[in-house]
């Protein structure tokens, strides 16, 4: 059934109270995007990958750990991961005094697992994201921790929807905004705020197609699981939607566009061609929807991308991305 997302106001109050712990990330112009696609298109990026911890994930965590009583802090907190969302609750428990032993997939990526150990979490290790689910559901059990629920809940959506109010105030001129989506947290969120302020912009999501449960669940009228997550985008390989980021997405989302781990390896390229960035798959992937199912259909528009993460070493970054003469067209 539908559900109300936090007002624009409780938002702006959160981000208030986030103060210095959360970073304003800046809102930039591309210049060198907009000149290569040549249709007149403005292209702005909301770079939410130098946010605290790398990742826009900081936010819904520190949101989360605030509300918190005293009690339950002093129980500490558990949280799965393929990674960013596992450091952000570490940094997170971190910042408000408390524990965080957080599950993340043995196939994360090493830096990725350091980062969460510098933050002083303990790390439990699991083959997959549904038996990674079942452990901290068990850790959630037997230690009293407060599971922190990587996209789902109105704290979550509180947090996230703090990246919409911030480009709303940086940017008076957009009317697209293209977010990945991996369980729906971000965009459920995101969009909830951007529309309470700016009814008329479109929202897009994008997927990939590796795990693609949102776009599932839109066009079933419910939550969808995915029997496995296929994408090198493991940041977005939410293994099924929930009700309440489902209800914010169905509310608040116009559509949804699929890309495939190809486009995804080029615009990684691309972004270190024209941005001088190194980021993330998932990171890539508003890029990746602008070069690929979007780009005969933004022509005049005034875009702002969404880049929501860079926790990626050098090494996998170039096993992952795809470089090319983009100059060339």
């Amino acid at each position: 059934m539908p559900v109300s997302g936090p007002s624009i106001d409780e938002i702006r109050l959160l981000r208030s109270s986030l103060g210095d712990d959360i970073y304003r990330t800046p809102v930039l112009r591309c210049a060198g995007i907009e000149d290569y696609l040549g249709n007149a298109a403005r292209i702005f990026a909301k770079l939410e990958f130098l946010q605290r911890t790398g990742t826009f994930k900081a936010r819904g965590a520190l949101a989360a750990l605030r509300s918190l009583s005293p009690e339950q802090r002093a129980a500490g907190v558990t949280a799965v991961s393929a990674g960013n969302h596992a450091i952000a609750t570490a940094f997170a428990a971190a910042v408000t005094g408390t524990s965080a032993k957080v599950v993340m997939l043995a196939s994360a990526n090493p830096m990725r697992m350091d980062m969460c150990r510098s933050f002083g979490a303990e790390l439990v290790l699991a083959d997959d994201v549904h038996s990674a689910f079942e452990i901290a559901e068990q850790i959630e059990r037997s230690e009293g921790r407060f599971f922190v629920h990587p996209f789902e809940g109105p704290e979550i959506a509180a947090g996230t929807g703090t990246v919409g109010l911030e480009i709303c105030e940086q940017n008076h001129e957009f009317d697209t905004v293209i977010v990945p989506i991996g369980g729906g947290g971000l965009i459920g969120g995101m969009a909830n705020a951007i529309k309470q302020l700016r009814s008329d912009v479109e929202v897009i999501g994008v997927e990939p197609v590796g795990a693609d449960s949102m776009s599932r669940s839109l066009t079933a009228g419910e939550p969808q699981a995915i029997d496995k997550v296929r994408t090198i985008a493991d940041s977005l390989g939410a293994p099924f939607a929930l009700p309440y980021s489902f209800e914010l997405c169905r509310s608040n989302v116009d559509r949804i566009v699929l890309i495939d781990d190809d486009q995804l390896r080029e615009a990684m390229g691309f972004l270190f061609s024209f941005m001088k960035i190194a980021v993330e798959p998932a990171c890539a992937a508003s890029t990746a929807a602008l070069l690929g199912p979007l780009r005969n259909d933004i022509q005049g528009r005034s875009i702002v991308l969404t880049m929501c993460g860079s926790n990626i070493d050098w090494s996998t970054f170039a096993q992952q991305a795809v470089f090319r003469d983009f100059h060339a067209g």
